[in-house]
């Protein structure tokens, strides 16, 4: 028991209700253990995968995991941290965010222990007035309190009243699946503990809490974020993720070993020791990198990211295996960025265009200044963004 509990808190931030979990846990229950995660983007990041990765230590230890999207609770949009109201998404956005999340998080949970649910399953059913027996049991001054809203509230920011009943319904998902355990990030602790209280005026034992920390972007200090372009996506390629995580600083380093590893604490506490003795941290920010890349591709796809980053990098090369890609435009010219985004250099045009404007765009060698630059018809060019993205283009 005592083994289970201390892999339960390696890597988290608080636990709320220790006495019941080591309760729990000397019976040897199989808890129920409930995560949310809303639909808002395409892809999943490392970031997203600190909690996943807590579900997987529970996984293995027996426990059944419950992973709700929430497509229900994606339209009304989480408040949580912002200072303004999030826009709604559409369903038609919702539903095709969730079924490439359904696919990613396989990359790292067992899919045969993994039971997946949508919470519009029972939302939609709660109907009118479920909607106001729900609200009934919580009040607005506790709601009030919660950071976002207070700050909002105290500046003459505006509340939408769709936000206040948003941890309401997160609260729901809980009780409907008769949560034994939530787990979230840290800016999601005011909505778990919105569940704890409902559940109990539902008649339920209040779940138990265990929060996340959250993880540093590449720049080593805001949360790593697709918006703040600092993100590592588990679906990029493995060169594009050695090469990222090849950037983060040696202090950084050491948290994502800490968030993200699945090294035991003895065996991350050997290599700080040779670090301190004299490895160069370069080799361990390596040996991260290959257990990342070979998670979420495989083995030989991470030795040969090495290897392309040793030749890009450390010999000064270009790959020797640049891809090839014709495209085929109706008129004289195309706009690079759309180009670049037809290439799938970039994921839209739109993120093309700003990495044009930061200097990261270049063609044959030559930086490309002009985000309204177009490309000619007939041309067959070595197209580079960033540090690792190379294609040979040729435009018929």
């Amino acid at each position: 028991m005592k083994d289970a509990f201390e892999k339960i808190l390696r890597g988290t931030d608080e636990l709320i209700g220790e006495k019941e979990l080591k309760e729990k846990l000397a019976e040897k229950v199989k808890l129920n253990i409930k995560v949310g995660f809303d639909p808002t983007a395409p892809d999943l990041h490392l970031g997203h995968t600190v909690l996943i990765n807590k579900m997987k230590h529970l996984q293995d230890l027996g426990h059944n995991i419950i992973f709700v999207i929430g497509d229900f609770t994606g339209m009304i949009g989480d408040p949580s941290g912002k200072n303004k109201t999030r826009p709604a998404l559409t369903n038609s956005k919702v539903q095709k965010n969730a079924k490439t999340y359904k696919e990613q998080i396989y990359k790292i949970l067992d899919p045969k222990k993994t039971d997946i649910r949508f919470n519009s399953e029972w939302c939609n059913k709660l109907g009118a007035d479920g909607l106001i027996e729900l609200a009934a049991k919580y009040n607005l001054a506790r709601m009030l309190e919660r950071d976002d809203f207070n700050s909002r509230y105290k500046a003459n920011q505006s509340i939408s009243l769709h936000e206040l009943i948003y941890p309401l319904i997160q609260a729901y998902d809980s009780v409907f699946l008769k949560a034994d355990m939530e787990l979230g990030g840290t800016d999601q602790k005011f909505n778990l503990l919105v569940g704890r209280e409902i559940q109990k005026n539902y008649g339920l034992q209040p779940q138990i809490i265990l929060t996340v920390p959250i993880l540093e972007g590449l720049d080593g200090v805001k949360k790593m974020s697709k918006s703040l372009n600092n993100f590592v996506g588990i679906d990029e390629s493995p060169d594009d993720m050695f090469g990222k995580i090849m950037s983060v600083s040696d202090e950084l380093m050491w948290r994502w070993y800490e968030l993200l590893s699945f090294k035991s604490q003895k065996e991350i506490q050997e290599q700080k020791k040779q670090v301190k003795n004299g490895l160069n941290p370069k080799e361990v920010k390596i040996a991260l990198a290959d257990e990342i890349i070979t998670r979420f591709h495989d083995k030989e796809s991470a030795k040969q990211a090495q290897i392309n980053f040793t030749n890009q990098f450390t010999n000064k090369q270009k790959p020797t295996d640049i891809e090839e890609f014709e495209c085929a435009i109706a008129d004289s010219s195309i706009p690079l960025a759309n180009l670049l985004k037809i290439a799938d250099m970039v994921k839209s045009s739109s993120e093309g265009i700003r990495m044009i404007k930061q200097g990261a765009v270049k063609i044959n060698d030559q930086k490309v200044a002009d985000h309204k630059y177009t490309v000619k018809k007939q041309s067959n060019d070595t197209y580079q963004v960033g540090k690792r993205k190379f294609k040979k283009i040729r435009v018929k």
